[in-house]
């Protein structure tokens, strides 16, 4: 990392996005920016950088997750071969500490600042492959599909309850989308499994967290989109604490004594799935059966032992990975 000597921040919004760079450490004023975020945007901002005499090989570029909004400013700059750190909000915030004004300018500066301080934890962002982006996209249509199903029916059944005579005729009306959806809904599963079957790597690691007792395919696929095929955590408690299942103290003293509970900016998709997965796991796997009636049986929250049954399984899966092998049952003595 020590051949960084420029630091680049970058604050994201839909139409615009402000930089601020600083030149070789604190030596120099920082500078600031702005450029409109489109493809243009960002071919002016590489131009621009040349100017500043800040090559690819010697700046580190750092900007939060945005989600979408972000999407584009990667990809250019990792043609462009500049070495990016896609780092959470939240972190960013905390290390500054307690911070009076706020503008894209700031937010920037700021950035830059906590790429330069950070630097022994900067992460380079690997990009993922181009089947598990379309895995993503497919994933995301899926859940907007189910959402729109199932609050279709809702209404439906609400209705119902209400004006059976009106119920009849919203299912009427529906019955063709609602159709529609299902159909479509089975398609997208077809299509994943082409792009599963179709890739080696991603088949072999989805081979391998499937084998978990519980875990599924929704599941899996969420972990392999969001983790970029469990290349962005380096050990299972760290997937875990994103996944939001590993619960944190909360005392001070002898005044503050707040049960442990999990961070709030988890990944709650993740940890909904994850949920479910404990869930079946408990129906369906004797030693998590087992170890549930007994941390129960001890007066256990069953809520606590779920959650401990969650995180028994992000490590589950991980190891699988780190050691090729699918899951073995251990068999009843």
């Amino acid at each position: 990392m020590s051949k960084f000597k420029h630091f680049l921040g970058i604050d994201v919004s839909k139409e615009y996005f402000d930089v601020v760079l600083i030149m070789n450490g604190e030596k120099e004023k920082p500078i600031h920016n702005q450029f409109v975020n489109d493809s243009k945007g960002v071919k002016t901002l590489n131009q621009w950088l040349k100017k500043q005499r800040a090559t690819n090989l010697e700046t580190l570029v750092c900007l939060e997750h945005t989600g979408m909004y972000g999407k584009l400013i990667i990809k250019y700059l990792m043609i462009f071969n500049y070495s990016l750190w896609v780092e959470m909000s939240l972190k960013i915030i905390r290390s500054m500490g307690l911070q009076r004004g706020k503008n894209d300018k700031i937010d920037a500066e700021r950035i830059a600042i906590y790429a330069m301080k950070n630097l022994q934890d900067a992460v380079i962002y690997k990009a993922p492959s181009k089947t598990v982006e379309k895995i993503r996209s497919l994933m995301s249509l899926r859940e907007k599909l189910i959402l729109t199903k199932s609050t279709l029916m809702r209404n439906s059944k609400e209705i119902k309850s209400l004006d059976p005579e009106l119920s009849k005729l919203s299912e009427k009306f529906q019955k063709k989308t609602l159709k529609g959806i299902t159909s479509d809904l089975k398609e997208i599963e077809k299509q994943l499994d082409v792009f599963i079957k179709g890739d080696e790597n991603l088949n072999k690691i989805y081979s391998l967290a499937i084998s978990v007792p519980g875990v599924g395919k929704v599941t899996t696929l969420y972990l392999i989109c969001f983790t970029n095929e469990f290349k962005a955590y380096s050990s299972p408690r760290q997937l875990a604490c994103y996944a939001g299942v590993v619960p944190f103290e909360y005392t001070s003293g002898k005044s503050i004594r707040s049960k442990p509970r999990v961070h709030h900016m988890a990944n709650k998709k993740l940890k909904k799935h994850l949920h479910m997965c404990a869930l079946s796991a408990v129906n369906h796997d004797p030693e998590m059966k087992e170890y549930f009636k007994r941390k129960v049986a001890e007066g256990k929250n069953k809520m606590l032992v779920i959650n401990n049954i969650r995180n028994k399984l992000v490590h589950r899966i991980c190891a699988c990975i780190r050691e090729n092998k699918t899951f073995e049952v251990r068999k009843a003595a």
